[in-house]
């Protein structure tokens, strides 16, 4: 079975968010099953790709409108990665430090086009084609609708929903930049007399699915004006958990943490790294501590964090630390609470990878109180490292974390208020007096399974049943 996932990001190449975690782990864990999988991604001017050298396999031109652009196909040398990528390098348009810009239209259709341009080539055509949100969401409809494609139209194209949000929204004067195709078919490219990229996509694909199956029901009525269209596809649609690395986010061997540990070490092996981070951002180690690690935007209720921990922290009985970049004025916000509460609070406004994967290893609590959170991996993580999470009821944080009041082993809220998040530490902190119970939820929490050994042989079923 061969597989060919196409996503504008991939883990470790470039990442932004969990779609690069999910790219870069699933092709990897559907190759352990004995798949033939992997990912078509563009080349960017980034850390990853100035380390390593390529190859180049392939050369053309794609056809944007009425512009001819060089581009070619890219292979790493040499065995770096478990999966194969395959890199489009456009370099007046894709080849750029950052993975998103201000103007992404013709980059990412770019990036399409000549990505299905280099599968037309292939002597071996996929079994399968996976596509990876709005960013590649023409892909189905020009496999199936595009007179160039014609040979393609017969491979089975999947969609993953990620976050229904952003949709890759173009005017309709863009219409010419795509292949050729019947034009009594450009219904298929509209939504509100936009071209919109992920409804095409749910549209056009075999099967859709999203990161969980809650955030599958809950697009049904929230989806950023395709719930209609989810309704009307939902046939075809199906939510399937994400999964975590269970070899890059562990414990015992994790190469970024100050001490590694298993089920059996963690309180040595937690205590080890609390007690770096808290030496490193001046917090007193003999409180909980609670952590945000994440983007300070709206969907993440990071508004609403300067407001809940300047109230917890009032109390003087915990200590609390974000990692996270986004909205400046909740970055201003939350950087202005380090004098008022020094000693006890701190904020690195940015990303640092290591620095996220002490702060799993170091903390105690995980807030993760979203608006919207399709799947959600941070709290996947968080469980693998023996920190509990804190988590609002929604997509997947409503699939993988149960209330300690439910007999399961989180702290959960149902709305994103400041009052939901001030009421769950307060819950947080009682459940961390009772030592020998918070204790042995802590080694609870590590063996559960969230790897993507289950994800992958899940994707695999849907695949097979596709006919």
């Amino acid at each position: 079975m061969k597989i060919i996932h196409i996503s504008a990001e991939c883990y470790p190449i470039a990442k932004v968010g969990g779609l690069a975690d999910v790219v870069g782990a699933l092709p990897k864990y559907q190759n352990e099953i004995g798949a033939n999988s992997s990912v078509i991604m563009p080349f960017y001017n980034n850390k990853f790709t100035q380390a390593h050298k390529f190859t180049s396999i392939y050369q053309s031109k794609v056809k944007l409108g009425n512009d001819d652009i060089d581009f070619e196909i890219l292979k790493i040398k040499g065995s770096v990665l478990e999966f194969d990528v395959y890199f489009v390098h456009i370099e007046e348009l894709l080849y750029s430090e950052n993975v998103y810009t201000e103007n992404d239209i013709n980059r990412f259709l770019a990036f399409q086009i000549a990505a299905l341009d280099w599968i037309l080539t292939l002597k071996e055509k996929p079994n399968y084609i996976h596509s990876h949100d709005h960013h590649t969401g023409l892909i189905p409809f020009m496999a199936q609708e595009s007179y160039k494609y014609e040979s393609l139209n017969k491979i089975p194209v999947i969609t993953t929903i990620h976050n229904a949000q952003y949709q890759g929204w173009m005017p309709y004067d863009n219409i010419y930049k795509i292949p050729r195709f019947n034009i009594e078919k450009v219904g298929l490219l509209l939504w509100d007399d936009m071209i919109n990229p992920l409804a095409a996509a749910i549209k056009c694909a075999w099967r859709v699915t999203t990161v969980s199956p809650s955030y599958m029901e809950e697009l049904k009525y929230n989806a950023n004006g395709l719930e209609s269209l989810l309704s009307h596809e939902s046939s075809k649609a199906i939510g399937i958990l994400n999964g975590i690395d269970s070899e890059v986010w562990n414990p015992e061997t994790d190469k970024y943490i100050l001490k590694n540990y298993r089920k059996s070490t963690v309180e040595s092996g937690k205590k080890a790294n609390k007690k770096w981070l808290c030496n490193e951002f001046n917090l007193d180690e003999s409180k909980p501590l609670f952590a945000f690690i994440g983007r300070l935007v709206g969907e993440k209720g990071a508004e609403l964090l300067p407001y809940a921990l300047d109230y917890a922290l009032s109390t003087k009985d915990i200590s609390v630390i974000v990692l996270g970049s986004g909205h400046e004025q909740t970055e201003k916000e939350l950087s202005g609470l380090v004098a008022r509460h020094s000693g006890s609070y701190n904020a690195f406004i940015g990303y640092d990878e290591k620095l996220s994967h002490i702060i799993y290893a170091g903390a105690d609590f995980l807030l993760m109180p979203s608006r919207v959170e399709p799947c959600g991996l941070n709290q996947m993580y968080s469980l693998r490292y023996g920190t509990v999470p804190i988590v609002r009821r929604i997509g997947g944080l409503k699939d993988t974390v149960i209330d300690i009041g439910d007999n399961g082993f989180g702290i959960c809220h149902n709305e994103v208020s400041v009052q939901d998040i001030v009421v769950a530490i307060s819950r947080a902190k009682d459940f961390y007096k009772k030592q020998k119970e918070f204790k042995a939820n802590r080694k609870h929490i590590m063996s559960i399974d969230h790897s993507w050994k289950v994800s992958a042989k899940a994707y695999i079923n849907l695949y097979n049943l596709i006919t």
